[in-house]
This record gives C-alpha cells, structure tokens and sequence, in this order.
C-alpha cells in the first residue's frame, strides 16, 4: 500500500483511478482493459507529479524528505556494495544499532561505510531508535574512521536523522562530546570523505558525519541545525509556523547549493526517490563514483586542505578572503584597524604621548 503526503490527494485519485482500469473485473463493471484511457491519465498524473514537484515550498519537501517509503541508509548499502562486513561496539560502551558500519567493495574498491538508519516498519524504527545516534555510535564510527586512515581506505557516509539522540542516558554518556570528537576526527582525516544526505540532515547529528570532503544531497532532502518545528516553537512559541520557519532555514538542497554549504545535488525521480529505487540507486552510484574518482591523485595533505578550505570558505566570500578558489590557502585580509595603524602610525604615538603627559600633569596639579 502506498502512503501519500497531505499535498498528493490528486495523484492518489488518478492512480487509484489507472489501477482499476487495469483491473477487468474491477467493481465498476469493466470487461476489458481500456489501453488508450490508461495512457491518457497516466500522461495526467506524469504533468500533476511535474507540476507540484517542480514547485515544492520548505515545508512540502521537509514532508518528502521524512516520507516514510523513502529509500533508507540500509537499502543503498545493500545495493551498491559488495562484501559488506558489518562492524559494531565502540569498545568502551556497546552497539548503537542507529547506524550500520562496516567496511565494503565499492566498483572494486576498498571503502569504509556508515549509514544512519531509521527503520523501514515500526518495530525496526523502534530497534534503530529512529535513526537518532547515541554517543556509543558516534565513538564507533571515530573508531572505524581511524582505522579507514590507518589503511587509507575511502569513507561513504548516507546522512538521514532527525538528530542526535536526547535522552537523558545519551547525555550522561558524554553525547556533545562524542559529537565534537567525531565532527573532530572527520577534519582530520587523510584520505577522500563523501556524505551523501538521503534523508534528513538533521543538527549535529548529521554534522558529526556529514564533515566530508564532498557533501552530496539528494534533490528533496533536508540539512539544517533544528527541525522547522523546533525553530517555530523557539522563534515564535508555535510550532505550526513550520513553513516560515522552513522558509527561513534555508534548508532545501538547492539553497545550501548557492550558499556552499553542499558540493552537489543528485537528482530525484519525478515524485520522489521512493517512486523509483532502481533510478536513484543509478544516480548515487555514478555521483559517488564521479566524486571518488576527484580524489585518486591527490595527495594526503592536499586531500586534507582541500577539506578544511572548503568548510573555512562557507560564508566567508564576501570580503573575508582574497582567493576564494584557491584550495591550497585561505588569507585573511587586513582588517581597518590594521590599514589605520599602518597608515597613521606617526599620529597615533603623538597622540598617545600628548594624552599620557596630561595625564601625568593632571595628577600633579591635582
């Protein structure tokens, strides 16, 4: 059974509609299958997909990116892997089963991945928390992390949470600290870091794997500090202005493409990544492919400044550097206080020496 969005009743009606024109004992009545009426409202439904998709607000594709049949993290790495070896425990707490790691075959070579995942039924969302991460799950991808940088081994990461978990336990397991460390060991790591956001990119959640050497983005996922919820609720005491909050965010895929905050959007099936798996499987492949491959004569130094670089430049190109293309340096300009002194100095000694010879004066007249 499919699931529909509060905006998608006229595409559930003409589906429902071609479904019983398949059907030749359907209960209207019909003996034989109408091909011509078929194609017809198939061509109807085709422009109503291209119609409200093409123009999604915030909130519509907040809605498509948690869409409960969207391909998850498990899906991909079931079928764009081989050889998946699944690894678990962070060694000093036990398994966070809110994401999948393990090291793969990826075109032939070598990869670590993670992926958050949320559960495709009720009793997985519940065994995968929902894809929030507690701390032991953040420690357990640091470790395996290491270990990639160790054998210089590539990492994938597939992004998809509402955020970290935040539960009492979690905090008292040190979670803003697993966090940092994690947002920490991606930084510095020396070899190529790809993030894909499937889902949800949801705060430091999705921070803590998503600081990649290339952030890749599906066309209807989501990346931002707080749910558009949680921003409404704080900005305006009500959590039902969830579409000026979304609005406000900045939070599709082709926003975070103009403000650099992502390197590339995958494109998405007419209708959503859940309409066609085999289609968006295809477009993650070749995307993850292109974007290995940018990496392959690289040097580890370079593989890291090329990191760095690109999170130091993330707003700072109006006015704060000279050479924003440059992957290699990042120069601060001189800033007006430092053209003043540089430019005045003669003045500015005068003028410190006049004032502390009055002061001085003052003390003794006084």
């Amino acid at each position: 059974m499919k699931n529909y969005l509060n905006f998608e009743n006229e595409i559930k009606d003409l589906e429902n509609e071609i479904e019983k024109l398949k059907d030749p004992y359907n209960q209207s009545g019909l003996s034989e299958v109408d091909t011509n009426k078929i194609s017809k409202i198939q061509n109807d439904l085709d422009e109503k997909l291209k119609s409200i998709y093409s123009n999604l607000d915030p909130w519509q594709t907040t809605m498509v990116a948690r869409h409960e049949d969207r391909p998850k993290s498990k899906f991909f790495i079931d079928n764009l892997f081989e050889d998946f070896i699944s690894l678990s425990g962070d060694r000093h707490y036990g398994e966070d089963k809110s994401v999948l790691t393990g090291f793969a075959k990826f075109n032939g070579q070598s990869v670590l991945v993670i992926g958050q995942e949320k559960g495709e039924n009720l009793d997985s969302r519940i065994e995968r928390n929902f894809g929030m991460m507690r701390p032991e799950g953040y420690r357990k991808t640091i470790r395996l992390m290491e270990m990639a940088d160790k054998f210089k081994i590539p990492v994938i990461s597939f992004i998809d949470t509402p955020g970290a978990y935040p539960g009492v336990g979690a905090e008292e397991r040190g979670q803003a600290e697993a966090i940092a460390k994690s947002i920490e060991c991606c930084m510095k790591l020396n070899i190529p870091t790809i993030a894909v956001i499937i889902g949800e990119g949801g705060s430091g959640g999705a921070i803590a794997l998503a600081s990649a050497s290339k952030v890749l983005m599906l066309e209807n996922a989501i990346y931002s500090v707080i749910s558009p919820e949680g921003c409404a609720t704080i900005l305006w005491r009500d959590p039902k202005k969830m579409l000026d909050a979304a609005k406000a965010m900045k939070l599709s895929a082709k926003d975070l493409l103009e403000l650099k905050v992502i390197d590339e959007i995958i494109p998405e099936p007419l209708g959503g990544a859940h309409r066609d798996r085999n289609l968006i499987l295809s477009s993650v492949r070749e995307s993850i492919s292109k974007n290995l491959i940018i990496f392959k004569e690289m040097t580890a130094d370079e593989i890291l400044d090329q990191r760095k670089n690109k999170f130091l430049k993330i707003g700072r190109e109006k006015g704060f550097i000279t050479n924003p293309e440059s992957l290699t340096t990042l120069e601060t300009k001189r800033n007006i206080m430092d053209q003043f002194f540089n430019r005045d100095k003669k003045k500015i000694y005068f003028a410190t020496g006049f004032i502390l010879m009055m002061t001085v004066l003052m003390i003794f007249i006084l």
